[in-house]
């Protein structure tokens, strides 16, 4: 797995967020999420442009959101889906390099390597930024930052 094992400190900017929740075990709901919210994003894009892919979650009370950064504030969004600000914050960023296959183990390696470097936790979602296109771009070329919420 092509993991990297030192995290980077960054500053995640704040995020127009348009998404589809789901609670339960992420196995089940990652997939779902992210199916019903692939349907409804071409609704989406009548009206705005997407900027990027990504899932925030939360692991304790199994909280998983799939979505999309849009370019700015909106007051309408497609039925089935739900908007916000997210507002960022400070994370330790991990790359993954490969298939989306491998993040959850890849997840659970960055859970360990936090334990394992000390990293103070700050309770907030975690995200999973999907820097490359999975449509144009081979798996295992695919590029995702596995973001943890630091104090």
């Amino acid at each position: 797995m092509n993991l990297t094992e030192t995290p980077e400190i960054v500053h995640w900017p704040e995020v127009h967020y348009v998404f589809v929740e789901k609670t339960g075990p992420f196995m089940q709901t990652a997939p779902a999420a992210w199916g019903e919210a692939h349907r409804l994003s071409q609704k989406l894009l009548q009206q705005h442009r997407i900027d990027r892919y990504m899932s925030l979650y939360r692991v304790g009370p199994q909280i998983y959101r799939a979505g999309f950064g849009i370019e700015g504030p909106t007051a309408h969004v497609p039925e089935g889906l739900r908007y916000e600000v997210f507002p960022g914050g400070k994370y330790s960023r991990f790359v993954l390099t490969g298939p989306y296959s491998l993040l959850p183990q890849a997840s659970g390696r960055v859970f360990e390597l936090v334990q394992q470097l000390g990293i103070e936790l700050r309770d907030d979602f975690n995200i999973e930024n999907y820097v490359k296109d999975p449509r144009v771009t081979p798996a295992e070329e695919l590029v995702t930052e596995i973001l943890v919420p630091t104090a």
